[in-house]
């Protein structure tokens, strides 16, 4: 799954811990805490489009809080209730499909998380087009790619996105409107506020058109357009339609018990299938509220004063607030009272005793104080912070997917989590491994509800990982791992060019190969992610064979090796420019000798990577 650009973690500050539950441990009631078995019922829902998720939604949780968020820092988190969503969803909708004529077209949503992406996003589900979420962090040449290749007929853009959106629409004639988020502005040519053509859509909503609502959704109809890693000719567009998001919403039932009293928290970006989906589209479901981060750096003061239930996060966030806590416990001095603790709970936790919230309850405090289930995705993640989180009572679950399967395909039930393993197949898919190997590792194959339409505008490329196998679509994940004999997937590597961060961005070597194949210095390239010693971060590298005669019609004659490493340096530093920095190259490396190929003349990329780790 493709997450987070440059995923800077921020400096987590927790006070000095004093560990009192621990200290009280004598006192604690073991009869009270005995595991009673409530009746939790997992089982899968059976939404057939989001528009019926939506409906029961603002009908049986109107006066639930559906979101808190700040739109001013120094104040506190306004609350936004489930009615108050949908009057706002309807009355867009109306308003883009009356007044600005956008039904059935594509709209292009990029901002920041906020309540107007999320009210955005569901207009376009439940009846007025199609929707194209597009990452914020894009450079602006890469926007206005995805607006042509995406054929848009507006954008809807958050007041952060103003100006790089006035640097752009120039060059945007085919572009109908430009709608900025919480704006008032009336329709001035293509420009028009959000707000605007709300209030435009519940004046007309009042007069009794009820002609929104009245929209029926066809679950296979194609309604989200996700561009999967930037936006030049190689960037594949994932066509999702009703379907596939809405057994997102069934399969995670079966697995997770969540209820209107659960709270998320949202600190991905919405753009994501992960995060749009299991953050926005499953808590709605179940009428939970989700509070919207304020950004990486407030995570900590966010989460204590809105006290969340769930989170979603990556890897990266996951193991830095792990560091930080266990670092301030030793510098507390209490690591190793911390550490028999636990020995202790989990003992107790053998017999049906469950005191791991009392006896840590300060660390639960600086987490808000009622986490109980932590998602990762992504990317791997080092076993010992799930089964760390899992000891301090916090259930830890790995979700697992693509954004070609919009995105779950595989999750560790809450009620058999097995930290380390990627999950066992959700209730509408299978998990299949590909000529496995004599360890029974192969290409994860997956066929699944979720599995989605196709690639946009390309067919070859939707049949090169999509195969009919016995009359079902299987999909090549590109990934390599095994399952074992109760159906957990491991995932042991990737066969796939692609190229993974920490933080659980997808880079495609092809794309930045594209742009470093004009450079006139360089013959031939590979872009991979080179492994660092001491660190599980990829640095992103290009093996580049210099293309000498050029080089010496440019450069001159009798050039060193370090004199012709600058000179490549330099062109490759202005193709960086063009591309968003967390897919810049750090890393150049002069190849001496010729690529391995395929007789096809492809790269074979695996045995040069492994020749780079010999």
């Amino acid at each position: 799954m493709r997450i987070l650009n440059e995923f800077k973690v921020p400096n987590f500050k927790f006070p000095k811990l004093k560990m009192e539950g621990i200290s009280e441990i004598d006192e604690v009631n073991i009869e009270e805490h005995k595991s009673q078995k409530k009746d939790i019922k997992y089982a899968p829902k059976n939404y057939k489009t989001i528009k019926e998720v939506f409906t029961k939604a603002i009908t049986e949780y109107k006066d639930k809080i559906f979101m808190l968020e700040k739109f001013d820092h120094k104040a506190p988190f306004t609350e936004i209730t489930y009615e108050q969503f949908g009057q706002d969803v309807i009355h867009f909708g109306t308003g883009l499909n009356k007044i600005l004529g956008l039904k059935d077209k594509r709209v292009i949503i990029i901002g920041e998380n906020t309540y107007h992406w999320y009210v955005s996003y569901m207009t376009m589900l439940c009846g007025t087009g199609i929707a194209v979420p597009v990452d914020k962090e894009l450079p602006a040449n890469e926007i206005e790619n995805v607006i042509k290749r995406s054929k848009a007929s507006a954008v809807i853009y958050s007041k952060k996105k103003k100006e790089i959106i006035k640097k752009v629409k120039d060059n945007l004639p085919e572009v109908e409107y430009f709608i900025e988020m919480n704006s008032d502005n009336t329709i001035n040519d293509k420009d028009v506020g959000a707000n605007y053509v709300i209030e435009q859509g519940k004046r007309i909503v009042s007069s009794g058109d009820d002609s929104y609502m009245q929209i029926e959704i066809d679950p296979e109809e194609f309604k989200v357009l996700i561009f999967t890693s930037g936006t030049t000719s190689q960037a594949k567009g994932v066509m999702i339609n009703n379907r596939n998001l809405a057994q997102n919403v069934n399969v995670v039932s079966a697995y997770v018990y969540l209820d209107s009293n659960d709270r998320f928290f949202s600190v991905l970006p919405l753009h994501h299938t992960y995060e749009s989906s299991i953050g926005f589209l499953l808590p709605i479901s179940v009428g939970a509220s989700i509070v919207v981060c304020e950004g990486l750096k407030h995570i900590v003061p966010n989460l204590k004063e809105t006290h969340p239930t769930a989170m979603l996060a990556v890897p990266l966030l996951i193991e830095n607030l792990y560091k930080k806590i266990n670092e301030n416990i030793v510098k507390s001095k209490k690591d190793k009272l911390v550490k028999s603790m636990i020995h202790l709970t989990n003992a107790l936790k053998t017999v049906n005793v469950d005191i791991k919230r009392k006896v840590f309850k300060e660390i639960h405090d600086n987490l808000g104080g009622n986490i109980r289930i932590i998602v990762s995705a992504a990317a791997p993640i080092d076993a010992k912070v799930g089964k760390w989180l899992q000891d301090i009572g916090i259930v830890f679950l790995q979700g697992y997917g693509l954004t070609e399967t919009a995105p779950i395909s595989a999750l560790t039930p809450e009620f058999d989590p097995r930290v380390g393993s990627a999950g066992k197949a959700v209730t509408c898919a299978e998990l299949k491994i590909h000529n496995p190997n004599e360890k029974g590792e192969g290409e994860v194959y997956i066929n699944s509800d979720t599995l989605m339409i196709g690639y946009y505008e390309d067919e070859a490329a939707t049949n090169e990982v999509v195969h009919i196998i016995d009359g079902k679509r299987w999909f090549n994940s590109g990934d390599v791992g095994y399952l074992d004999e109760d159906g957990y997937l491991y995932v042991t590597g990737r066969s796939k060019n692609v190229i993974v961060t920490q933080n659980g961005k997808n880079i495609y070597p092809e794309e930045i190969e594209l742009l470093l194949g004009k450079i006139e210095e360089i013959k031939e390239c590979m872009v991979y992610g080179k492994e660092q010693a001491g660190s599980k971060e990829l640095v992103i590298s290009v093996k580049v064979i210099p293309d000498y005669e050029k080089i010496e019609e440019k450069h001159g004659k009798n050039l060193t090796e370090e004199q012709i490493h600058k000179i490549i340096w330099e062109e490759i530093k202005g193709v960086n420019k063009k591309l968003t920095s967390y897919k810049a190259i750090k890393n150049l490396e002069i190849k001496k000798d010729e690529f391995e190929k395929t007789t096809t003349m492809k790269i074979k990329r695996f045995v040069e990577l492994q020749k780079d780790k010999k």
